[in-house]
């Protein structure tokens, strides 16, 4: 057990009390301003005072553009596994890849039942979670009909999709043997709650989760450790888990981290007062701790830069990709094929066309932002600078859309096409790995083109920062897709796969 090195996310746990659904938007939209990470609200369906939790997700997320969502965790047994996964991948398309979804076997039986739900004994709401999950992914997969003939659950040709904007990670909630070697099998993360799973408890809760994960070849690092807290903010030390000031809140949660690799924190607390101190005073200190004692690359020789990648170069020869060392794959000539299959090649070309035409507009605002500085000494100066700094956070705004639309296009092809490329056919494995190495180094141009635009944002004189970063993505995303068009829309169109 040790720090795994994930990035650290802050969060609000929130009730879904339904007397209180004008302070519960409040705060999500307070826990966005104030840079927290994640929302978590409780699922209890049988709870009549409360919200129904995924409606009240759906209110949040269009409430919010930037802050994560997830149910804390869900109640499986009332949300039956295939609708959830539709459930989940249609909110994830809609908040932009903001979803992640924490999943429980039931907790109160009795409240369960009550609401017509089934009965299961602890072995059995194992075996139907994990059968959950296996439902969930095989609808989030492309191909054909789903079957599955489960003891709990069954389908019996369900056509997968929609598909998720990013790959919803499935959390779950566990704290006996057999769900938490569950969670070290196949979840993606574990979600302990404090007022259940004390600190001293957890790690012996995380050994199993970690030997569950090797024994089925995993690495414990796999599993992201969620930590759902509560405690008090006083001006005494000593009273014991996160009852102190910030500074006390701080050692401990850096402490979690670095100790048992917990690297997600949810603070359960309707107080707004609380959740400004936890975002302003304790995150940040978490995070600077935990910076300082973590493995500093410095005084390191750098790694050595992927294939892909060349130096770049000023303005005017602007390259970040190394076309000549690009591997290619024997040619066969595509009008040799039915008009059928021609056509399905061509849909690779009508997706990227659509990515191109976007990088246009991009690039058509950023002209647009250049252009209206000029007018800064007119009489209308007062004006002109309003509508600058509109003009600023829209094309902030827009390169943000983009960016994201890119990276869902670029995971749905490593995960999904690229896979079925060379099951179908193996010799053009080294140019699929080269296309993979290229969407790193894009995502790489993606970052700095954020970076940028935050830069441009709090000071507009930096505006040839931005113009810097958009033509290296033209130049990498232009000679990207290309090149994938070249090698892929022929194998695409005679292998007849669907994309």
């Amino acid at each position: 057990m040790a720090d795994f090195g994930h990035e650290l996310w802050f969060g609000a746990f929130l009730t879904p009390d339904a007397a209180g659904r004008h302070r519960l938007e409040r705060q999500a939209v307070l826990a966005e301003d104030l840079g927290l990470d994640i929302l978590g609200i409780q699922d209890h369906p049988y709870q009549p005072s409360f919200l129904d939790t995924w409606t009240l997700l759906s209110v949040l997320a269009a409430r919010t553009s930037r802050i994560r969502l997830f149910p804390d965790v869900i109640n499986l047994p009332l949300r039956p596994p295939a609708v959830l996964a539709r459930s989940a991948a249609s909110l994830d398309l809609l908040s932009g890849g903001r979803i992640e979804l924490g999943l429980g076997s039931g907790a109160f039986p009795a409240g369960v039942t009550a609401m017509g739900g089934p009965r299961r004994t602890p072995a059995e709401s194992v075996e139907a979670l994990e059968e959950a999950i296996e439902v969930m992914r095989a609808l989030w997969t492309p191909g054909d009909g789903v079957r599955l003939d489960g003891r709990h659950y069954r389908l019996d040709g369900a056509q997968p999709g929609p598909f998720p904007a990013h790959p919803i990670g499935l959390w779950i909630g566990s704290y006996k043997r057999r769900m938490l070697e569950l969670t070290g099998r196949l979840g993606d993360g574990w979600v302990p709650s404090s007022a259940y799973a004390a600190p001293s408890e957890l790690a012996g809760m995380s050994a199993i989760i970690d030997a569950a994960a090797e024994q089925t070849g995993r690495e414990p690092a796999d599993v992201r450790r969620v930590y759902n807290i509560s405690g008090r903010f006083s001006g005494l030390s000593g009273g014991g888990f996160l009852d102190g000031p910030p500074p006390l809140w701080a050692e401990q949660l850096t402490e979690l981290t670095l100790l048992y690799g917990m690297s997600v924190f949810v603070l359960a607390s309707n107080d707004e007062r609380s959740l400004r101190t936890f975002a302003e005073e304790v995150a940040p200190a978490v995070r600077d701790a935990v910076t300082r004692e973590r493995p500093s690359p410095r005084g390191e020789p750098a790694p050595a830069a992927p294939p892909a990648v060349m130096a770049t170069a000023g303005r005017g020869s602007v390259s970040v990709l190394d076309e000549a060392t690009r591997p290619r794959s024997v040619k066969r000539d595509i009008n040799a094929l039915p008009p059928a299959k021609r056509a399905n090649g061509q849909r690779l070309v009508l997706i990227h066309d659509h990515l191109r035409q976007e990088l246009t507009q991009i690039r058509d605002a950023l002209e647009q932002v250049a252009d209206g500085q000029g007018d800064a000494a007119s009489l209308r100066s007062m004006i002109n600078q309003l509508t600058m700094r509109q003009n600023y956070w829209t094309l902030g705004t827009f390169c943000a859309s983009y960016c994201r639309l890119l990276t869902t296009h670029h995971t749905i092809e490593d995960e999904h096409m690229f896979p079925m490329l060379t099951g179908a056919e193996p010799s053009l494995a080294p140019v699929v790995e080269r296309l993979e190495q290229e969407h790193e180094v894009i995502a790489a141009v993606l970052t700095g083109l954020d970076v940028a635009l935050v830069a441009m944002i709090e000071d507009p004189e930096k505006l040839d920062g931005v113009r810097l970063q958009v033509d290296l993505l033209a130049d990498a995303l232009l000679s990207h897709l290309g090149y994938e068009e070249e090698e892929l829309v022929e194998p695409l169109a005679r292998l007849d796969l669907d994309i």
